[in-house]
């Protein structure tokens, strides 16, 4: 008996990790407090202190991450594994010849047009530099020490019947949601190739969950403007995802997904908690809260993971930002695209309803590029664009090569289907609530 009860109280112990970490994570993600005049959340505040800090050297630091993340697949030979991961290289090596040109103000003169590369310089590749890497910080204690854990046990009865997939996929969801999609798909691959899920749960997840973090969206409530409304962006844009998320795993091409487990194991077995389901969540954090690395440790390896995102997304986002950009102004292409959306923005009675499908088509490239149409327009549009560009979810410049990736294999034509579902969707929700709110 001495041995359980030695346990127990070592557990009540260290507890204080989960309660004082967790709420510093909270704290500097959701809290918005004023300092010097400015109003935005901690996270924000320090990305700011620091590029105030390195002032003149910001875009140096930039472009250094940027030619990292040429060389860096380069040397990995990524272009070796397909023609997909060749074209994202390609794009990535052309975002650092970008980069340098415009910092060291050589090359075509389009190039310095105020809303094209030194926009995407300035409102992108300098925030992102720095604020990915001080989320990864924030994140570090918000999701290591057994609040997500705690939080899956708690979704758990509503995952099955709401989005057909297994209460452990709470923790996937949220993992997406306040970390980043890469580590959501790398949580998904891996219990997908452990049994865990099946093909169609996998896709669900793949497709549904792995969201942008909520560092990348202080990065578009920021272009956008919205930093004033972050806690209603921040709320309203979770539970819409995951209200379109839902709708989709009941709707085809997902609802006629293959439900084989990977290479024809037996399947995960369905846990089943009897009892009270806050004492077995607590249980849960606590079980991670004590095998949680070290604080400092943690985050490092949050940092490397953040530093890692960060070179990795720096010259796509650039590269094909400014295509993106480039395309939508001097070719009727997108134009002609979006009006796959006329039917879903045309019938409610909102500004620019062109621009708003148009923005809404572009997704598909980039999920930033929206945001750069709409930077100007009135204040709902912004909003609506702001969360449709997160709940899309899908885009070639980063997600999509991540997908591909993965063992659960989804074909490139099924991940365009759901993306379409899942903006106007998104659009049928997300209208009418701005309107209300506006």
């Amino acid at each position: 008996m001495t041995q359980p009860q030695t346990l127990e109280r070592i557990k009540g112990y260290k507890m204080w990790r989960f309660w004082l970490l967790s709420c510093i994570g909270m704290i500097c993600f959701f809290i918005p407090i004023s300092i010097r005049g400015t109003e935005t959340i901690i996270v924000d505040h320090i990305h700011l202190a620091i590029r105030a800090r390195l002032g003149h050297a910001m875009p140096y630091v930039a472009l250094g991450l940027i030619m990292l993340g040429a060389i860096v697949p380069m040397i990995r030979k990524d272009f070796a594994r397909s023609k997909t991961e060749a074209v994202i290289v390609l794009f990535k090596c052309c975002g650092a010849i970008i980069g340098i040109m415009y910092v060291f103000k050589f090359g075509p003169s389009f190039l310095f047009r105020p809303n094209y590369v030194p926009f995407l310089f300035e409102k992108l590749m300098l925030p992102l530099s720095v604020l990915i890497p001080v989320g990864a910080i924030a994140l570090s204690l918000l999701v290591g020490y057994g609040l997500l854990e705690f939080i899956g046990v708690l979704m758990e009865p509503i995952m099955r019947p709401i989005f057909k997939t297994p209460g452990k996929s709470a923790v996937d969801a949220v993992a997406s949601f306040v970390g980043s999609y890469s580590l959501g798909l790398l949580i998904t691959n891996r219990v997908y190739k452990d049994g865990m899920y099946n093909k169609k749960e996998a896709v669900i997840i793949a497709t549904g969950f792995s969201t942008v973090s909520a560092t990348f969206m202080v990065i578009v409530a920021r272009t956008l403007n919205l930093m004033g409304y972050w806690n209603l962006y921040f709320w309203l844009c979770l539970v819409i995802t995951f209200v379109v998320t839902a709708i989709t795993a009941h709707l085809p091409p997902i609802s006629n997904e293959s439900q084989d487990y990977y290479k024809n194991q037996e399947g995960g077995s369905p846990s089943n908690i009897e009892g009270n389901r806050l004492l077995a969540a607590w249980e849960e954090a606590k079980r991670q809260s004590h095998q949680s690395l070290p604080l400092f440790k943690n985050i490092g390896v949050n940092v490397r993971d953040g530093l890692e995102m960060t070179i990795a997304i720096l010259p796509t986002i650039l590269s094909i930002g400014l295509l993106g950009l480039i395309i939508a102004d001097y070719t009727p292409f997108i134009d002609w695209l979006s009006y796959i959306f006329y039917p879903f923005v045309m019938i409610f009675p909102i500004q620019d309803q062109t621009l708003i499908a148009k923005a809404s088509m572009i997704s598909l490239i980039e999920m930033f590029l929206p945001s750069l149409l709409v930077v100007k327009a009135a204040l709902e549009v912004r909003f609506v664009i702001a969360i449709t560009s997160v709940s899309a979810i899908i885009f070639f410049s980063a997600l999509v090569p991540c997908i591909l990736a993965t063992e659960i294999h989804i074909p490139l034509w099924k991940l365009v289907v759901i993306w379409f579902i899942r903006v106007a969707l998104t659009l049928l929700i997300t209208i009418p609530i701005a309107l209300l709110i506006f």
